[in-house]
């Protein structure tokens, strides 16, 4: 978790709100102090500052697991690397703007310098979101271990045992697995991508391939059970398979990251993970790689939460996505739901005695987030706000 600042000690009332509870939307204002909602409805209006969130809805902070848009505030331009706090104070505020007050920042534990990955660099920006004592967000680590690499299942290792760890995935990029579902489709993502050629990615198929899968299967216990041990959840990531993620909750997985397949998300539903899907693919319209389209296992019944993936607006934008079901429940989509996910239970919820971490939000002409508070502290507001 980031540095934490002074506990705020004043009261603040937001006035006028249509404030977006678990249950409903209650027009009325809401009470704030210190870091933790006061109350609901008719609350005692004497008060440090006033909001007025006339016109406005007022949300929970937003909360993403999954989030790897630092990556393109670290390196902007292939080979173009920028200052690793610069990067974080950049992913702050482009996150505050898309309403998220809770970050896990999806750190790749991969080796794999074209992309600009490796388990250096993720520990380097670790450590760099331990240190800052000057962001507003909450911010988190999602460690992505490539359970390939022998290198990257000993580096996760060693950021759990460190404490440094919120969340950790086992993830296994090889064609046949996950998102490239054969050796052809993972020539095409490198096909067209600018950092590989084909030939490399020829060796990387060499490379990845040759691994026997009970090496694998023994690698992804050990992040898990190591993870467990220090009481993190974990994650799978592009499960293909119900067999698969049968396996995967049989050694403690707790969240289903991107299945590919309806079949897929149904399983790890039944099997009681938390389901999580894109907020970009719901946004769009489908999925980048002619995967599950998130529509369809919302529509399905199946997905618990949604991740900003590479996108923080669409985290923002996917609540006001009309996919049959009221307001509240796609809230709780990217609010309540990830939080209850990773025991965060303090927050992501309009309730008495939650963290105060809230956004105020114009909805026309697209969802904007005019103000922002972090436990209890205004952080965030856009220019020409009332």
């Amino acid at each position: 978790m980031s540095g934490q600042r002074a506990v705020n000690e004043s009261t603040i009332v937001v006035e006028n709100a249509r404030l977006v509870t678990p249950e409903a939307v209650v027009e009325g204002a809401l009470r704030i102090e210190g870091d933790r909602i006061a109350g609901i409805g008719d609350v005692e209006r004497r008060a440090d500052e006033t909001v007025d969130a006339r016109d406005r809805l007022v949300l929970p902070g937003l909360i993403d697991l999954h989030g790897d848009d630092i990556e393109s505030h670290l390196h902007p331009r292939s080979g173009a690397r920028m200052d690793t706090h610069m990067a974080l104070a950049a992913a702050d505020r482009a996150n505050l703007a898309a309403g998220i007050t809770t970050k896990f920042h999806a750190i790749s534990f991969e080796v794999d310098p074209k992309e600009n990955r490796s388990p250096e660099l993720g520990a380097e920006i670790t450590d760099a979101v331990e240190r800052a004592d000057d962001l507003m967000a909450d911010h988190r680590i999602h460690a992505r271990c490539e359970v390939t690499q022998e290198r990257c299942v000993e580096a996760v290792e060693e950021l759990i045992a460190a404490g440094d760890a919120d969340l950790v995935s086992v993830m296994s990029h090889i064609p046949g697995k996950g998102q490239f579902r054969n050796e052809e489709a993972f020539l095409d993502y490198y096909r067209n991508s600018q950092k590989h050629t084909i030939e490399e990615a020829q060796e990387l198929i060499k490379e990845r391939g040759d691994l026997e899968l009970g090496t694998i299967r023994e690698r992804v216990n050990r992040v898990v059970e190591t993870a467990h041990d220090h009481g993190i959840p974990t994650a799978s990531h592009d499960d293909e398979e119900a067999t698969e993620v049968e396996r995967l909750s049989n050694v403690g997985v707790d969240i289903s990251e991107y299945p590919i397949t309806l079949a897929t998300a149904k399983r790890a539903h039944e099997l009681g993970m938390t389901v999580t899907m894109g907020a970009p693919n719901l946004v769009r319209g489908g999925s980048q790689w002619g995967n599950l389209r998130t529509a369809d296992a919302i529509d399905a019944g199946v997905v618990d939460a949604l991740v900003a993936d590479y996108h923080p607006t669409s985290l923002l934008a996917a609540p006001f996505v009309d996919t049959g079901d009221p307001l509240p429940e796609r809230v709780a989509r990217v609010t309540k739901q990830p939080a209850d996910a990773v025991g965060l239970t303090d927050r992501g919820r309009i309730t008495e005695g939650a963290r105060a971490d809230l956004v105020v939000i114009d909805e026309n002409p697209t969802p904007t987030v005019t103000q922002a508070l972090v436990a209890g502290t205004p952080v965030y507001r856009a220019e020409g706000s009332p």
